[in-house]
């Protein structure tokens, strides 16, 4: 059924350009809602390395130019679907989330903010990471999360840098990684990228394994959500985070 024009809510979501995940996952996500749309406004990312060309993909101009364009669709919220603040610092996003509410209007947020925000409201403390990235990167992750007064008792990432490679993880690689960090501990795991494979996981794993999965298109569409005014518990078969 058609929703009521006046009711309508649009989610804005900026886009890594190389990312194929995040679009199907998110529209997939958020099927059940019929009020809902959600609409995508990439930029250049291909690589997440800790280089000088691969940081400089994530200067605030850049998301800025295609927040502005989300903002012409009267979005009701804009979420910046990455995970960039992973590495470059927590304070990062925060900055970013103000200008973008600065320039448009529209209550923003991010993955790694999201993430976060559920950690500490469902008093997580500590937890699993996953990821794809390279040593450095990972350890960038670490240093950050036990800086904020997370400690991460097990991990796994897979050493990739290109970003369009991440979408090429399959299912069953995430699942293994998931029962690994489960079985040395964790009871929240973590998966910090969009462009992997681990929303669609997380209602079976969690019952299998007993854990909550932080998947970080789940978490930012949860977000993006709740400052929308949308009720996200009625979102199902996407996990624990959404009814906790």
């Amino acid at each position: 059924m058609m929703p009521n024009l006046s009711e309508r809510i649009i989610l804005g979501m900026l886009t890594p350009s190389s990312n194929t995940v995040l679009e199907p996952t998110t529209t997939a996500m958020l099927s059940g809602l019929d009020e809902v749309t959600a609409h995508f406004s990439r930029f250049k990312v291909t690589e997440i390395s800790l280089s000088d060309k691969g940081l400089a993909q994530f200067d605030h101009d850049r998301f800025l130019g295609a927040a502005d364009l989300l903002a012409d669709a009267k979005c009701h919220s804009i979420a910046w679907n990455g995970t960039s603040a992973g590495w470059l610092g927590f304070d990062n996003d925060e900055a970013l989330c103000t200008r973008i509410t600065d320039n448009t209007g529209a209550p923003a947020t991010t993955s790694i903010l999201a993430n976060n925000d559920l950690f500490r409201r469902h008093g997580v403390t500590k937890f699993g990471l996953l990821t794809p990235y390279t040593d450095d990167v990972q350890a960038r992750i670490l240093d950050n999360y036990q800086a904020a007064g997370f400690d991460c008792i097990a991990e796994r990432h897979l050493g990739i840098s290109d970003n369009y490679s991440f979408s090429e993880i399959t299912e069953a690689q995430v699942e293994a990684m998931c029962r690994e960090v489960a079985n040395e501990g964790a009871e929240a795991i973590s998966i910090i990228c969009t462009n992997m494979r681990g929303a669609a996981l997380a209602e079976r794993l969690e019952a299998e394994l007993g854990v909550t999965i932080y998947d970080s298109i789940s978490v930012v569409v949860l977000r993006a959500l709740e400052l929308a005014g949308v009720d996200a518990t009625r979102l199902h078969g996407w996990g624990r985070i959404f009814s906790q």
